[in-house]
């Protein structure tokens, strides 16, 4: 019945569009229909599900016609043969301007094309969504905005586009030329840094900025810490393997990268990693689960996620297993993303935790 119901409301709404709009073929729309439908749905936020039932044209074509007129313009998206008039279109300033339909079209399409150069500006250098309001922009984005696009468009046009004065716009441009624009986010930036035994680079210290409200990008962060020499110290060392061939069957990889449980101790990943400190040693991988056992609920019988690393595989782990009715679920051969929840873990715990620092005479 429901399905009935919303099928009906869709033809209800076809047969209006169509009693409405011009007798024209309806699989060819018009550039002005497009427009309008790339406009509701990418700027005014409209459902593009229920746009796409209104006008009639699927989701497929919409988001064509958007692809299209994002790296084209308006022109990339036009009918050739409907909405350009019939002869050539001269669109060069210095030749014969044609009629008035031609001179209006080819205004038109310098406009949307300028439209699109200062949206894709706006992806690509104030990383905004493609749905933002122009309008809407601080006047410090406004002007990086300009400062790209005047070597193409007249500043004149660019300032009445985005809608900001002359003065606002120089005095913009002269705070963001000047060499100690972010003097004060280079303090911050550094003070960062060095609260966390530095150890974070550019994306951690950009993270830290905007929770404290100081929004800048993270190409102006990764600069400033470069030119300031804040570089996170990473240890070389030889990557540690644990794996020394099929010493024994393999067990089937049950969680088969779904990391995701409904409740606690339903699904346990494990994985062995190096540290380099002197109370390090193999009992640790026996005894964990040992300990581990000891604190879970007669009914707990989680399944337990490894990679195929000899540890594993050896009959001490295997006969523990069994002991506590453990299910047992491994990565594939040299496969990490299978692993990948235990194995991030374990870089975040020594990027933060362990690299750099001394742990001669610490015990576990």
């Amino acid at each position: 019945m429901y399905t009935w119901i919303k099928n009906r409301d869709i033809e209800k709404k076809r047969k209006k569009y169509d009693a409405t709009d011009s007798p024209g073929h309806r699989r060819h729309p018009s550039l002005e229909i497009k427009l309008e439908i790339l406009h509701r749905c990418f700027e005014e936020g409209e459902d593009i599900k229920s746009i796409s039932e209104e006008y009639g044209y699927s989701r497929t074509s919409i988001y064509s016609w958007r692809k299209l007129y994002l790296s084209g313009g308006a022109a990339a998206i036009m009918n050739k043969k409907k909405d350009l008039p019939r002869g050539t279109l001269i669109v060069n300033e210095d030749a014969d301007k044609g009629s008035d339909n031609n001179i209006e079209l080819a205004a038109k399409i310098r406009d949307l094309e300028l439209e699109n150069d200062i949206l894709r500006q706006t992806i690509e250098i104030l990383k905004k969504d493609q749905g933002i309001d122009l309008l809407r922009l601080k006047n410090a984005e406004k002007t990086m905005i300009i400062d790209a696009l005047r070597n193409k468009y007249a500043l004149s046009l660019l300032l009445a586009k985005l809608q900001i004065s002359k003065s606002s716009y120089f005095y913009q441009h002269k705070i963001q030329q000047s060499p100690y624009k972010y003097e004060a986010i280079k303090v911050k930036i550094i003070k960062l840094f060095k609260e966390n035994k530095e150890r974070y680079g550019y994306r951690r210290i950009h993270s830290l900025l905007r929770k404290d409200n100081i929004i800048v990008s993270e190409k102006i962060v990764r600069q400033i810490m470069k030119d300031n020499n804040l570089v996170v110290k990473v240890r070389k060392h030889k990557k540690y393997s644990s794996y020394q061939g099929e010493i024994s069957e393999a067990a089937e990889n049950i969680i088969n990268r779904d990391f995701h449980s409904e409740k606690p101790s339903e699904k346990v990943l494990t994985d062995i990693t190096e540290f380099s400190i002197p109370a390090a040693n193999a009992d640790l991988v026996n005894s964990m689960l040992d300990d581990y056992h000891s604190k879970l609920k007669e009914d707990e019988k989680p399944i337990v996620h490894s990679d195929r690393g000899c540890h594993y595989r050896w009959p001490g782990w295997i006969n523990r297993m069994n002991k506590y009715g453990y299910t047992r679920s491994m990565s594939k051969k040299g496969c990490s993303p299978d692993n990948s929840a235990c194995e991030g873990f374990f870089g975040r715990m020594k990027n933060e935790m362990f690299y750099g620092r001394n742990f001669v005479g610490v015990t576990i």
